[in-house]
């Protein structure tokens, strides 16, 4: 009797979780996507299959299985499953945590720690795990969305196996929610849901890789279906596209600010101007503001790229972007993403050059490196008398009063540095004629120097 209320009792709480929650992975054969990690003879796979526990860290977008792959991994290895949220835990909850590990182990029984969002952990938080990962108190598990070379402790890393999980595929994301569709004890298929396969198409493709966000769309789309005539069946629901259309209407993909999807598509979008591919950098674009990403922040890369890869090699590209920039600004969106959509192309179709780029960087590494040399006396300006007398700007040549306006065989930089050339325009777009214009400048200071040398 005790048993039928017990399982009465267990129904009755999966009602009331979400469908994504309740359609986790039962087993190995239930799991859908990351083929790479758990297909047949792979490392992973056979660790799980085999009961074979080692500590490691769950690197991947959202809603691809991470937690689920966790719990399957303390199924199939008898172990004790103790999970953790670095949002909501501190140092209390990690002690309680480690409490209960050292109680099963004194029983014979091994603790697998799932530790969600681990990165949120300061370092010293991370550090309260080495020890009891060292001496075996339990297995550690981390899940995690951002590169963990970057927000992991080194420490902890060299104690894990890292595997990176992969953001599912349409095709995939359909078996999730045919999946949901069927299962008449966790998931919709004792509530007579119908819909088409276009419909589910949709769903998956608006989910982009996260089987979570899938599911949700679902049991959202579920509630709000309308009921449609009874066939020889009985009574179902319909999901159509009205219900799709109000489901999807809000929807915002994937886009993580600050973290790695982020900074993977800004350097997508850069790496397309500077590789002059409109159809990429507009793509791209495309994708970061779809996904809530601030026009504004991209309209600021978008001036840097100016300078980065065009440079002088095409001067106009820089007004252009701040134009651009000021458009979002005054008018706000969508006139002002479609001005940076123009700088963008603009960008990816001008002549190259990265020669200031480099020139500055050259010089600024030099600058730190390089003693303060002192400014030659001929450059220095002379307000004071005092100032004269030590022949500060003696010797200055007035550029506008020499033949073209041009001081030939000047030094304006300092003597220990005299013949350093930090800028070497390319011969692409208007650097060309800036190219020859400081070749015909330089054959004017050899002159310069063989007359003087002549004297």
């Amino acid at each position: 009797m005790s048993d039928l209320f017990a399982r009465q009792e267990g129904q009755q709480q999966l009602k009331y979780q979400p469908l994504a929650a309740r359609m986790r992975p039962r087993n190995l054969d239930d799991y859908i996507g990351q083929e790479h990690l758990l297909a047949a003879g792979k490392p992973l796979r056979e660790a799980i299959v085999r009961g074979h526990l080692h500590s490691m860290i769950l690197w991947g977008p959202p809603g691809v299985g991470k937690t689920s792959l966790a719990k399957l991994f303390a199924e199939q290895a008898h172990a004790r499953f103790e999970s953790l949220s670095a949002v909501l835990s501190g140092v209390k909850e990690i002690r309680a945590a480690v409490a209960v590990a050292q109680q099963e182990r004194v029983s014979g029984r091994k603790t697998i720690l799932f530790v969600d969002e681990v990165h949120r952990f300061n370092k010293s938080q991370q550090d309260a795990f080495l020890p009891y990962v060292e001496d075996g108190t339990f297995i550690f598990i981390g899940a995690t969305t951002e590169n963990p070379s970057f927000e992991l402790n080194n420490a902890l890393l060299s104690r894990c196996r890292v595997y990176v999980l992969r953001g599912l595929q349409p095709e995939q994301l359909q078996q999730v929610l045919q999946q949901a569709l069927n299962d008449k004890e966790r998931g919709l298929g004792a509530s007579d849901i119908r819909i088409d396969e276009d419909s589910l198409i949709t769903l998956a493709h608006a989910a982009d890789g996260d089987a979570r966000k899938a599911l949700n769309l679902l049991e959202i789309a579920a509630d709000l279906s309308m009921d449609a005539e009874a066939d020889e069946q009985g009574n179902y629901k319909v999901i159509n596209h009205d219900v799709l259309a109000e489901v999807l209407a809000s929807d915002v993909r994937r886009f993580d600010k600050g973290g790695d999807i982020f900074y993977e598509q800004i350097s997508a979008l850069h790496k397309s101007v500077r590789g002059s591919s409109p159809d990429g950098a507009l793509y791209w674009l495309a994708r970061m503001l779809d996904g809530g990403c601030d026009p504004l922040y991209i309209a600021r890369r978008v001036v840097r790229m100016a300078s980065e890869d065009i440079g002088n090699a095409d001067p106009r590209a820089l007004p252009l972007c701040l134009n651009a920039w000021d458009v979002q600004e005054r008018l706000g969106s969508p006139e002002g993403e479609l001005a940076i959509a123009q700088a963008v192309v603009y960008l990816a179709a001008a002549s190259k050059s990265n020669a200031v780029y480099n020139a500055f960087n050259q010089v600024m590494a030099d600058v730190r490196a390089q003693p303060a040399y002192d400014v030659p006396i001929h450059l220095r300006n002379a307000p004071t008398k005092l100032m004269k007398s030590m022949d500060y700007g003696a010797e200055y040549r007035y550029a506008h009063d020499e033949p073209g306006g041009y001081a030939a065989g000047e030094n304006y930089l300092p003597e220990e540095i005299a013949n350093k050339r930090y800028y070497q325009p390319v011969e692409r777009g208007l650097e060309i004629k800036v190219q020859e214009k400081l070749a015909h400048l330089r054959e004017l200071d050899k002159q310069s120097k063989k007359q003087r040398y002549k004297k």
